[in-house]
């Protein structure tokens, strides 16, 4: 994964995401509206010649997509654990 910002702004931040799919943009996107984002949103204009674009409005989007990054990493080891105990039963 490449992330480069391209735009950064006061409340808004644009960040083009490579070799990322819906998956995770869409995991990335409801954790971002779950830690406060007055808008996450992501775009692909065409799905064969462009990069994936996330845009966070905020007070803060640069913590916003940390925060909702390190909830995303949260969830997987929730995930993983509670699979792990489903295996042993």
């Amino acid at each position: 994964m490449e992330l480069t910002v391209t735009e950064k702004g006061k409340e808004k931040m644009r960040v083009i995401v490579k070799d990322e799919t819906h998956t995770m943009l869409n995991l990335i996107r409801e954790n971002a509206w779950a830690v406060g984002a007055k808008q996450a949103s992501y775009i692909i204009q065409h799905p064969y010649i462009s990069h994936p674009e996330m845009i966070i409005r905020s007070k803060n989007p640069g913590k916003v997509l940390k925060d909702a990054a390190q909830r995303v990493q949260d969830q997987g080891k929730e995930f993983s654990t509670a699979f792990s105990r489903a295996m042993k039963k």
